[in-house]
């Protein structure tokens, strides 16, 4: 009897641990949306730069300016994300902003003046930050504790996906032309939006009743966040460098060329794709707080490699590190998010929203600043790297003083 009792046990935790039709559809969706609004919007304008000088669209200097307003409008969107899924309910909101998002690849095929681009730039990175703070929020709660690492992993999965294609598809499309490029991923992003239109689930994530002892969130949930938040834009501090100067560190620190650079930049993309999923696999069997911890050791020791090293081998260690890092620390910290705060959605959002603006910011400040630095020290890239690396010590220190504090009361 005990034994039929224990398999019917086991098979009502294997179905409810099962995906069902929607979820697989809303898991699909938010690939989709961090895949366009974040991956591609983002990442593809990278390698458009040269093409953008060349062909005279901008100059120099201002091509560099609108790829900056990308990450403001990223803030903006961070901060905008939560009363656009007010006004609207996250379905319509998500389905707006990837539109939006396809419309500034369109507009941006036609460089009708610095304005224009401008705000097509930004309204770009406003649906980013507003999509990395509503899609996984909108999604999660809908799905199995037991399967949310792996759908986490697996919407992220478009972050690394728009990382490898910045290195692999663009160049293709380039060699049609700069206003056939952002047309080409124009009509993907259109695709995407097509494919993502009814996965989004209907209704907002369910709101279960407040206990009587939830009212106010205990010291440690509080602390817990506190110190999430601020592991979260240290870890923007630490993956700036790589992202930003990886390529040119080995074209023209070490000499080895741009061909060579790239190749790096196409390993760190490859990574990227697995990032994810890689992420998310760890945590479902060690716990989204490990996991993260074991992510920022990760990155703590890639960009100490960085810095002490230019051995073709090393720096291709770390660059995998990095590449499986960026997108992957994202599922991370929005599964530690649930693990603090694991009966209200409503919390999870706020606090997601929290996270996200603080990394926005602080990977805002990590681009100006470490550009001064990297000016004012003789494009010293060894300083860079170790700031990153400072960066990422320091927030594990954080998370070890803390746990040593929990523990002594």
């Amino acid at each position: 009897m005990s034994t039929d009792r224990t398999q019917t046990s086991s098979a009502h935790a294997a179905a409810a641990a099962s995906l069902d039709r929607s979820a697989w559809f809303a898991t699909i969706a938010g690939l989709c949306g961090s895949l366009v609004a974040i991956g591609l919007a983002r990442f593809a304008y990278t390698p458009l730069i040269p093409s953008l000088i060349e062909a005279h669209w901008f100059s120099a200097g201002d091509t560099v300016t609108l790829g900056a307003a990308n990450f403001a409008g990223y803030l903006a969107g961070a901060l905008l994300g939560r009363p656009i899924a007010a006004a609207l309910s996250n379905r319509q909101a998500l389905r707006l902003l990837m539109a939006m998002a396809t419309a500034a690849f369109f507009a941006c095929a036609f460089p009708v003046s610095i304005p224009w681009f401008f705000v097509w730039r930004f309204a770009s990175g406003l649906s980013g930050g507003a999509i990395m703070v509503l899609v996984a929020t909108s999604i999660l709660p809908h799905i199995p504790v037991a399967r949310r690492g792996f759908v986490g992993g697996m919407i992220f999965l478009g972050l690394g996906l728009g990382i490898a294609a910045s290195g692999t598809l663009v160049p293709e499309l380039l060699r049609f032309g700069l206003q056939e490029t952002w047309i080409g991923l124009g009509v993907l992003s259109l695709i995407l939006t097509a494919v993502s239109w009814f996965g989004w689930p209907a209704a907002n994530p369910p709101q279960p009743a407040a206990h009587p002892s939830g009212h106010h969130r205990s010291a440690k949930s509080e602390w817990s966040l506190r110190i999430l938040y601020g592991q979260y834009a240290a870890n923007a501090l630490g993956l700036v460098p790589a992202m930003v100067l990886l390529v040119d560190y080995v074209a023209r620190g070490l000499g080895r060329g741009a061909d060579i650079g790239a190749a790096y930049w196409v390993i760190y993309g490859l990574a990227a794709i697995a990032g994810p999923v890689i992420s998310g696999y760890v945590a479902d069997r060690i716990g989204f707080g490990a996991a993260y911890r074991c992510a920022l050791l990760l990155q703590a020791v890639a960009a100490a490699l960085l810095a002490a090293s230019g051995n073709w081998i090393v720096i291709g260690i770390a660059t995998v590190i990095f590449g499986v890092c960026t997108p992957g620390i994202v599922p991370l910290a929005l599964g530690r998010i649930h693990e603090i705060l694991p009966h209200s959605h409503v919390e999870q959002r706020a606090a997601w929203s929290k996270a996200t603006t603080g990394f926005a910011l602080f990977q805002a400040l990590a681009g100006y600043g470490y550009s001064y630095l990297f000016i004012h020290t003789g494009q010293n890239y060894a300083i860079i790297f170790l700031c990153g690396t400072a960066a990422l010590v320091l927030a594990l220190l954080g998370d070890a003083l803390f746990s040593l504090k929990k523990h002594k009361s």
